[in-house]
């Protein structure tokens, strides 16, 4: 299938475009703060090297989280109006996923997620779910890596593999199932700082 992949949910940018099996992949390992700037000019790029039209793309693909809020946003809200000015479908992949399809078998996707803690998400070798999306301190991650490999892209407090996360997104978007297209919606583990101390104010 034609489409157009963004993942915006971290501080790396990826845009993969695909055309009848030619893929172009702009991967920007620090686009933090960069990627309302970046995004639709390495769209534009990614299309254009394979020669692909949004009008030709079979769907588009955002990476849901958790990750950056703002960076989330800013990956939905592409692929949403690429969908809503073509008609074509939206997948959502989240950033668990995209950590999972670098891995063979059983995988620990883990993502930094500030002041010592971690999202995290346990998957079978199928790429199916068996240990749930959850916000972890330092220690139940050290627990969890007795008993999964751990995926992640920044740095952690375990032993880990390096994930690729364009390697990833191509492949979780490529492995899509048609009942897996449908409404985006950012993926949050917990609420924004902001959101937060806005509570906390509140009591």
């Amino acid at each position: 299938m034609n489409y157009l992949a963004i993942d915006t949910s971290g501080k790396y940018l990826t845009v993969i475009a695909c055309k009848n099996g030619q893929r172009k992949v702009i991967f920007e390992a620090d686009g933090a703060l960069q990627h309302s700037v970046r995004l639709m000019d390495a769209a534009d790029e990614a299309l254009r090297a394979v020669a692909l039209t949004p009008a030709e793309c079979d769907f588009f693909c955002a990476v849901t989280g958790p990750g950056s809020f703002t960076g989330i946003r800013i990956g939905i809200s592409a692929v949403k109006g690429f969908c809503e000015g073509t008609g074509k479908p939206a997948l959502g992949r989240t950033s668990f996923e995209v950590l999972a399809y670098n891995a063979e078998g059983k995988a620990l996707a883990a993502v930094p997620a500030g002041r010592g803690n971690y999202y995290v998400c346990g998957f079978e070798k199928d790429k199916s779910i068996c240990f749930p999306p959850s916000y972890v301190g330092e220690e139940q991650l050290k627990e969890l890596a007795k008993t999964f490999p751990v995926y992640a892209y920044e740095p952690v407090p375990v032993a880990y593999t390096q994930a690729d996360p364009a390697a990833g997104l191509m492949r979780a978007a490529e492995s899509a199932k048609a009942e897996e297209f449908g409404e985006l919606g950012a993926f949050y583990l917990k609420k924004s700082q902001a959101e937060e101390e806005r509570l906390a104010k509140k009591g």
